[in-house]
C-alpha cells in the first residue's frame, strides 16, 4: 500500500479484511486530504457510489423475509409508474427514439439482479444517445426525471448493470413508508453502530472525506471537487451514500456472519444465504463496455469466466488466483472501491480509493496484491 503511495497509483487507500474471528488487517496510507494533508485513516470518509446496493438489497431482502415484498411478484403493484414498460428499439431516421411495449412486466426480482432491461448511460450507447437526444437528466443527479428511462431489451433476457436498485430503493420507501434515509438508519446502520454512514453527509463527516482525484493519461493524479447531491429529488439506492472503511466492513461482517454481527440480527442465515447465490438461472454477467472513458474503463472482473448474479452480488464460479473460493460474492464502486466475500473461507476484504475513471488497471493490480497478502497471513494465523 505505502509503494502504490510513493509511485503515485494512488494518492491515498484504506485496506481492511476480516474473519471469522473479526477484523484481521486494517490499515491507512497516503492522504485522505491533499490540500491539508490529512492521512487516510479507518474514518475515512468515502462516497460509495455502487458499494451502496449493498445496503438497499440488504434493506429489500428484510422487507421480503418479513413477507411484505416478494421477488416474484410484478414490481408494478407497488410502483405503479413501472406499468406498460417500454423498449428502445432505437432511432428513426430524425434521430428521435423508436420504442416498443415489453414482452412482459418487470418482476422485484429482475430490478434486483440487473435483469429488468434498465442500463446506465456510462455502459451503453443506446442509453447515453437517448439522454443527448432528450435532455433526459442522468440517475447521478438524482432527479427523478431519470426514472423515465426506457428499457433496452425484454425483462429476463439478459444481465445488464443499470439503475434497477435505484427502483428498488423506490420501492423500500413505498412499502415501508419512510425514505431511504431514515430506513437504513434505522434498521440497518443505528442496530449495527455504522454513525458514519447515510446519504446526507453531516458537517463532521464532510471534515474527513477522501480527496476525488482524476487520473490523467500520462498517469499523474490530479485532485477534482465531488460530493453527492445533498438536496436529492430522491435518495439514490443505487449508488448515492457515503460510508466508512470502518463502517462498511461493520456491514460485510454481518453478511460474513450469516446477517447477525455483536446481537443485531439484521438478516436472517438463510435470506443472506439466498443473496450469495445465482439469481440470474442460466443468463451470466456480460463484461459492461465504457461508452464514456472519462468515468470508467471497460470492466469485467473475471474474464473468460463465466460468473452468475445473486441479491445483488457479482460471484464467480471458479477459485480465484488471488485467494477467494468459488461462489464468493464481490462489487465495487465507480470511485474505485471494491469489495468481496468468501463464504467458505470466511474471509471479507475492502480496498478504499476515490478516483475516476473507474476499474483502474493499477488500483485493480493493487486490489489483488492486498487480497493475496490477506490469504497468506490467514493461512499463517
Amino acid at each position: 500500500m505505502q509503494k502504490a503511495v510513493d509511485s503515485g497509483t494512488v494518492a491515498g487507500v484504506v485496506a481492511v479484511g476480516a474473519s471469522a474471528n473479526g477484523i484481521a488487517y486494517q490499515g491507512g496510507f497516503g492522504k485522505a486530504n491533499t490540500a491539508d494533508g490529512t492521512p487516510m485513516s479507518m474514518d475515512t470518509v468515502f462516497w460509495l457510489l455502487s458499494l451502496t446496493k449493498a445496503f438497499t438489497a440488504a434493506a429489500c431482502m428484510q422487507l421480503v423475509q418479513q413477507g411484505r415484498v416478494h421477488l416474484d411478484q410484478e414490481a408494478s403493484t407497488i410502483l405503479p409508474q413501472l406499468a406498460e414498460p417500454k423498449v428502445l428499439e432505437g432511432f428513426d431516421g430524425n434521430g428521435q427514439p423508436r420504442f416498443r411495449p415489453a414482452k412482459r412486466p418487470i418482476t422485484v426480482r429482475h430490478l434486483l439482479t440487473h435483469t429488468s432491461g434498465y442500463t446506465y448511460s456510462i455502459w451503453s450507447e443506446q442509453l447515453t444517445l437517448y439522454e443527448k437526444v432528450t435532455g433526459m437528466p442522468d440517475i447521478a443527479t438524482c432527479q427523478n426525471a431519470a426514472f423515465a428511462a426506457p428499457l433496452e431489451f425484454d425483462p429476463g433476457e439478459r444481465w445488464q448493470y443499470g439503475i434497477g436498485m435505484d427502483w428498488i430503493g423506490k420501492l423500500i420507501e413505498a412499502v415501508s413508508d419512510q425514505s431511504l434515509e431514515v430506513y437504513f438508519r434505522e434498521n440497518i446502520f443505528s442496530p449495527l453502530g455504522m454513525r458514519d454512514s447515510g446519504f446526507l453527509i453531516g458537517s463532521a463527516q464532510k471534515r474527513r472525506v477522501a480527496t476525488l482525484h482524476n487520473r490523467q493519461s500520462d498517469g499523474t493524479l490530479v485532485p477534482a471537487a465531488f460530493e453527492m447531491p445533498q438536496r436529492p429529488e430522491f435518495f439514490m439506492g443505487g449508488g448515492g451514500a457515503f460510508s466508512t472503511p470502518k463502517d462498511y466492513m461493520t456491514f460485510l461482517r454481518m453478511l460474513l456472519n450469516g446477517g447477525t454481527l455483536n446481537g443485531a440480527q439484521i438478516l436472517r442465515p438463510e435470506t443472506v444465504a439466498s443473496m450469495m447465490q445465482n439469481q440470474i438461472g442460466p443468463l451470466d454477467v456480460i463484461e459492461m463496455k465504457s461508452v464514456q472513458p472519462s468515468f470508467s474503463n471497460s470492466f469485467n472482473q473475471f474474464p473468460g469466466q463465466a460468473h452468475k448474479w445473486g441479491l445483488s452480488f457479482d460471484i464467480n464460479q471458479q477459485a480465484v488466483v488471488s485467494g477467494r473460493s468459488a461462489g464468493s460474492i464481490s462489487w465495487a464502486g465507480l470511485l474505485n472501491c471494491y469489495f468481496w466475500l468468501d463464504s467458505h473461507k470466511k474471509v471479507a476484504g475492502a480496498l478504499f480509493t476515490q478516483m475516476l475513471p473507474f476499474f483502474d488497471d493499477r488500483v485493480v493490480a493493487l486490489y489483488g496484491d492486498f487480497e493475496r497478502a490477506l490469504y497468506r497471513e490467514l493461512s499463517r494465523a
